[in-house]
């Protein structure tokens, strides 16, 4: 077992194809194929179905994926720590939490561990955040979600050990022109917005969704795009529109928008990771910068020394310990 071997194995995951794996490795399906059955012969044991739709994990399959991603995690680590090369680490966001969240969360990084290189990647689509998460091309990633699991707003998160802690709840606000008839009207009901016009963007966008469990079916949507576009329709009185409270506060104080009297339950902020990934270097760092303000950084040498709120590390316990830690400070739209 080899770990061009274990490469190609989770590239045959992630693409659900041999021809797809081998576009993203740049190299020839048949190299592909070779290398899966060896890594299967070395194990004694078939780690893919394969069917005229792509390749599935066996029960077999699943089980060595999280080995993979620790073995690779492992080589990188070694590889870093014998050449000094210093630690990179990835963190993901939705577009509009790159925009409003992640500089704080950099600024903390920076004031905890000066030597850590991020790289951000922001990305629109949840999904594409999530797979990257799970496949282990990104530490972490901001998203928003609601409720008591991940997924819980309506979207169905890969299968990986994914785990969570929510930073802060982002408030929603229903929104129109000045000028709509429900203006100024106080405790509406999702039965006083019959007739009215919902702009939404693609199926898997976070505020859509959560228009879908606020209003159910009975308002017709209509589709826009993104939060800008959102907003700028709901101006022109093209129709209403579900947005986060940062995304509209200047039109709301300008009153180019005005709130409508229909509360909408707040989403949560959250910061998702792979639980066996843990002790991937800089990870720590990234949970507490989310989760609270900078402190005092823990001794270099020291993998339980003190971190940020008086809360001590302990393998195995990072989302604990975040889950205990301060709120994260809100930042300025």
């Amino acid at each position: 077992m080899e770990l061009r071997h274990l490469r190609t194995f989770e590239a045959v995951v992630g693409e659900g194809t041999v021809t797809a794996a081998a576009d993203a490795l740049g190299c020839a399906p048949s190299s592909v194929s070779e290398q899966i059955r060896v890594l299967e012969d070395s194990l004694g044991i078939a780690l893919f179905d394969r069917g005229p739709r792509g390749m599935s994990l066996t029960p077999a399959g699943t089980r060595m994926r999280a080995w993979a991603r620790r073995l690779l995690d492992q080589a990188e680590q070694a590889r870093r720590e014998v050449t000094g090369a210093p630690a990179v680490l990835r963190l993901g966001a939705l577009e509009t939490i790159a925009v409003t969240h992640v500089p704080s969360v950099l600024a903390r990084l920076v004031a905890r561990r000066p030597g850590l290189q991020v790289e951000v990647r922001s990305d629109a689509a949840r999904d594409q955040l999530l797979a990257a998460v799970a496949a282990g091309d990104l530490e972490a990633a901001l998203l928003l979600d609601a409720g008591e699991g991940l997924g819980t707003l309506g979207f169905t998160p890969p299968p990986a050990p994914l785990d969570f802690v929510d930073l802060e709840p982002v408030r929603l606000a229903l929104v129109g022109a000045p000028g709509h008839p429900l203006a100024g009207r106080p405790a509406l009901v999702p039965d006083d917005l019959h007739g009215e016009r919902l702009l939404v963007n693609g199926p898997a966008c976070s505020f859509r969704l959560a228009g879908e469990r606020l209003l159910g079916p009975a308002v017709p949507r209509v589709a826009a795009g993104g939060v800008a576009v959102m907003r700028a329709w709901a101006e022109q009185g093209l129709g209403i529109a579900l947005l986060p409270d940062f995304a509209v506060t200047a039109q709301l104080a300008a009153g180019t928008l005005v709130r409508l009297g229909l509360d909408a339950p707040d989403l949560a902020l959250r910061l998702v990771w792979r639980s066996d990934r843990e002790s991937v270097p800089g990870l720590r760092e990234v949970l507490y910068a989310a989760a609270a303000p900078a402190a005092p950084p823990a001794p270099a040498s020291s993998p339980s020394g003190p971190g940020a709120a008086g809360v001590h590390w302990k393998a195995g316990d990072v989302g604990a310990a975040v889950r205990e830690a301060p709120p994260m400070y809100t930042p300025s739209p």
